[in-house]
């Protein structure tokens, strides 16, 4: 072990004891010299051992990992994030040093695509509008043609926008089901669609063709609002929008005002603000329905994002190249 990297834990204590289990820390110590089992808050914490610091594992809680930091950290390899998005968190110069960095998106992007799917199922079924009536009338009106038309998900569309970590997985989870799945994503070409399973299609093809549309797209200046009240007017009738990205990539007022002529519904688990005053339409609107960004990683499935930066920590200290290494060109295209 006298060669293993020198390795800090750096985030909120409540964020190591929900994400780490006692396991992770003894692969990690198995592989690394773990400075210490418990977290630092600071990295001035760290103190001397800050020299001799090779990898850096951090998370929710963490301080900004900037250049001054660096001069402190002559030895830094790795920075290991067991969380999503690194944006805001890491110096833009630490991008420039030979430091290899990599995240948890992968590992997250799992129970979003898994919510995403039981949506798309539900959405297709009418669930939601048929609980609803089922509650009010009290009784079974088989076959449901005039209260839920097109009803079922057989030989429906489902239009994904942006091939994301959720993205593709949600593509992955569609495969055996009697779907065609078209998408839209400006740096995806029709080759590697067809790849992936999908159609290539431009946004407002997406739009007017789709039964469903799930949105996976980062919140980018070009891509706030692009669902705006022109968008939303090409959803065919009694289509559903799905929304377990960013709120702000869609016009909310204009989602409202479209959204109470009932000519469409909304699955949505973000929104704008993330947590909507209570005066909003949007918690009583009866095509719609709201949850309070749960998509994501929650419970024991956070641990999912330890087991794969603590395999990522292993290769690495194996000499062996990291699988979800963050490359700096695609970073201003990143959540």
């Amino acid at each position: 072990m006298s060669n293993a990297p020198v390795t800090a834990l750096v985030m909120h204590p409540v964020v190591r004891d929900e994400l780490l289990r006692s396991d992770h820390i003894q692969q990690l110590k198995q592989c690394c010299r773990l400075i210490s089992d418990a977290p630092f808050r600071d990295f001035s914490e760290a103190g001397e051992h800050l020299a001799n610091i090779e990898i850096l594992i951090t998370s929710w809680g963490c301080p900004r990992v900037d250049a001054e930091l660096l001069r402190y950290m002559p030895k830094l390899r790795l920075i290991a994030h067991l969380a999503g998005t690194v944006k805001g968190f890491i110096d833009e110069q630490v991008w420039q040093k030979r430091i290899t960095i990599i995240n948890a998106v992968s590992a997250n992007a799992v129970p979003v695509a898994e919510y995403t799917l039981a949506a798309i199922l539900f959405a297709n079924k009418r669930v939601f509008q048929l609980r609803d009536f089922y509650s009010e009338h009290r009784e079974n009106r088989a076959p449901w043609t005039v209260e839920a038309p097109n009803v079922g998900n057989y030989d429906k569309i489902v239009g994904i926008v942006g091939a994301s970590q959720v993205g593709r997985h949600l593509m992955q989870l569609l495969q055996p089901f009697d779907f065609r799945v078209l998408l839209y994503d400006p740096y995806i070409t029709a080759l590697e669609a067809r790849h992936l399973g999908v159609y290539k299609t431009s946004l407002a093809e997406l739009l007017s063709q789709s039964d469903v549309v799930s949105l996976h797209a980062p919140l980018l200046p070009s891509t706030r609002h692009m669902i705006g009240a022109r968008e939303l007017q090409l959803m065919k009738n009694h289509g559903t929008l799905i929304n377990t990205a960013r709120g702000a990539i869609i016009d909310q007022a204009a989602l409202i005002s479209e959204l109470r002529s009932k000519r469409i519904f909304a699955i949505l688990d973000t929104t704008e603000p993330d947590i909507l005053p209570p005066e909003s339409p949007l918690y009583t609107l009866s095509n719609v329905f709201l949850t309070p960004h749960i998509a994501g990683s929650l419970g024991a499935e956070t641990q999912r994002m330890a087991d794969y930066i603590v395999e990522e920590i292993k290769r690495f200290s194996r000499g062996q190249p990291v699988t979800r290494k963050i490359n700096v060109g695609e970073l201003e295209r990143l959540a």
